[in-house]
């Protein structure tokens, strides 16, 4: 029965909610010292963990879903043509994984005809479950969140993604001059950001270099939590974004303008 305080779960969600438990028993059973990665193409690492956990997403969701189509990190597109599509990053901060660091999670979204309509986040390490359906709002560990209303950025707290990706994208000045201004400013990595972001413990998130595996699931769980995410451009998040900004609305503008016709293309 649906806790008073949870409007109801959507059959989309609870297929999403039992594919991330599974997921998460094969990422903890591999959680190991002995734990060994390979290095894929783009450079960046991947385990067996994620691939297991990724076909055994895909594999839940294709049983209640059979029509649907799939955009894994690990598996590419799977009949993506389809009007729902999930998204799936099976170990968002595979490095964290690696060094037994727990700042990762699986992410899952739902896409339907381009719109992202669903999110869940699971850090099964930190204990943290995150989910979002569109017009439902945001539930960690089955309580309601929210994102602050810190309207300033001398009272803001902005998390960032790797300072290298700013380099790259000839907007490292643009970020350290926005981390002077700010109240704090940290970067935990990853998923786990905006976990912080929509709770109300951080106020912005702000990266240069992300996949749309990245960051789908959580776009929902911002955005239901009361917030708003676009790429560093303003523009709204689609399959191609490349950079984000995740805010709690109230600082989003003044964000951007630091960024404003500063951009470059991604390598």
């Amino acid at each position: 029965m649906a806790d008073k305080k949870d409007p109801g779960r959507s059959p989309f969600l609870l297929v999403a909610l039992e594919a991330a438990s599974k997921a998460e028993a094969v990422i903890m059973d591999y959680y190991s010292d002995s734990m060994a990665s390979e290095i894929k193409s783009d450079g960046t690492p991947v385990t067996v963990a994620d691939t297991e956990a990724e076909q055994i997403i895909i594999d839940t969701i294709s049983d209640a879903f059979p029509d649907h189509g799939f955009l894994g990190e690990e598996s590419g597109d799977t009949h993506s043509s389809s009007p729902y599509v999930w998204i799936i990053d099976p170990i968002d901060g595979t490095k964290n994984y690696i060094r037994h660091i727990p700042l990762f999670g699986t992410q899952i979204a739902l896409m339907k005809s381009d719109e992202l309509v669903l999110g869940v986040s699971n850090l099964p390490a930190m204990h943290e479950l995150v989910y979002a359906e569109k017009g439902s709002g945001v539930f960690l560990n089955d309580e309601r969140a929210s994102v602050t209303a810190v309207d300033q950025i001398s009272g803001a707290m902005i998390c960032h993604g790797g300072m290298d990706a700013f380099g790259e994208r000839e907007v490292l000045g643009n970020l350290c001059d926005l981390a002077m201004d700010a109240a704090r400013t940290r970067s935990f990595g990853d998923c786990y950001m905006y976990h912080l972001l929509a709770s109300g413990r951080v106020d912005a998130v702000i990266e240069a270099a992300i996949s749309i595996w990245d960051i789908a699931a959580l776009t929902v769980i911002v955005e239901e939590a009361g917030g708003r995410v676009t790429n560093l451009r303003g523009e709204p998040i689609d399959r191609n974004t490349d950079s984000i900004l995740a805010t709690n609305g109230f600082l989003h503008r003044q964000i951007l303008r630091r960024f404003e016709n500063s951009l470059s293309d991604a390598a």
